[in-house]
């Protein structure tokens, strides 16, 4: 993973909101619009990372930052975009995938800046990517490495012989990561069973029929499933069914395990590049993708005690 209810906006977002709503009438800020795709902890803190970073760059006072949440609906991320453009924003940050390529589909001249985007190449159709996507568009990702996720799930679970892949079919993003673990766990001789879903609606119908035929369930950085973790948890824990997540937040509400990237800190960085074009005049154009390079081993306490799961001491407590 827009902003169409400014009661969907989580607690630590609300007040920097009010605040900016409030000093709209200042016509000398410099006006800055963030999509975001929908209200989860992840997004939320990459959203206020980005704002700290902003403010602190460029003064509290200085910037008007119009956050929108789309509620899940790439229709809505379309419209919030064309409205920014309408209003000359300055810059456009998106938070997740439909964000991105609503708002890179709205303008080529205002600098687009995209977080929590776990490929660029497959999110743009870039082909030939270097790193640097070119035009008006840079950003930070929220891929963790991959590999490194399988590694995890097999040190913890060395006796996995059937990994259920739960995700969207309708997020790109996570299509990408499923085919990368999929392959990386069967080269492993780990058999594999696809679980997709093509909205909420269907994530508990999609679940159940892998209790019995699954030992573990993969959910890679999905914006449907975390904003469905209860779902998720209230069918694979009674049913002894552990979950390694893709990011700390969902591993938090429903996972045993997480490798992961720090959406906060992704956001900050996102903000500080938003402080270089906009007090500096860096070029967006030469701007390369930024990543979170220190993902961390965590484990959800409460979840492994009750399913029984020892894990190793190189994993720190979410």
């Amino acid at each position: 993973m827009k902003k169409r209810l400014i009661g969907l906006l989580s607690i630590a977002i609300v007040p920097v909101l009010v605040a900016s709503l409030a000093a709209c009438g200042n016509s000398n800020k410099i006006k800055i619009g963030v999509c975001q795709l929908v209200t989860h902890d992840a997004l939320d803190a990459a959203t206020q990372g980005f704002i700290d970073a902003v403010e602190e760059g460029l003064g509290k006072n200085n910037v008007d930052i119009d956050v929108q949440i789309a509620a899940g609906d790439p229709a809505t991320c379309a419209t919030i975009a064309n409205t920014f453009v309408s209003k000359k924003k300055a810059l456009i940050m998106a938070n997740a995938t439909p964000a991105l390529q609503a708002a890179a589909a709205s303008t080529t001249t205002i600098p687009i800046l995209g977080t929590s985007i776990t490929d660029y190449a497959t999110a743009l159709s870039l082909e030939n990517f270097d790193g640097t996507i070119g035009g008006n568009i840079s950003g930070t990702s929220d891929l963790a490495p991959l590999a490194e996720q399988v590694a995890v799930l097999e040190e913890v679970f060395p006796n996995a012989q059937k990994v259920g892949l739960l995700y969207c079919s309708a997020e790109a993003n996570s299509i990408y990561q499923i085919n990368i673990v999929k392959t990386a766990l069967e080269a492993d001789g780990i058999e594999t069973m696809n679980l997709s879903f093509s909205d909420s609606n269907d994530i508990a119908a999609v679940l159940n029929t892998a209790v019995g035929k699954v030992d573990v369930i993969y959910v890679p950085t999905d914006n449907t499933a975390a904003s469905n973790t209860e779902i998720i948890d209230s069918i694979c824990r009674p049913a002894n069914l552990p979950v390694v997540a893709g990011e700390e937040n969902v591993c938090k509400a429903c996972g045993t395990v997480t490798l992961s990237i720090d959406y906060y800190a992704i956001g900050k960085k996102t903000g500080e590049m938003a402080v270089e074009i906009l007090k500096n005049n860096a070029d967006i154009s030469k701007m390369p993708v930024a990543f979170d390079t220190n993902p961390v081993k965590k484990y959800n306490s409460t979840i492994c005690t009750e399913l029984g799961i020892t894990v190793p001491s190189t994993f720190v407590a979410c």
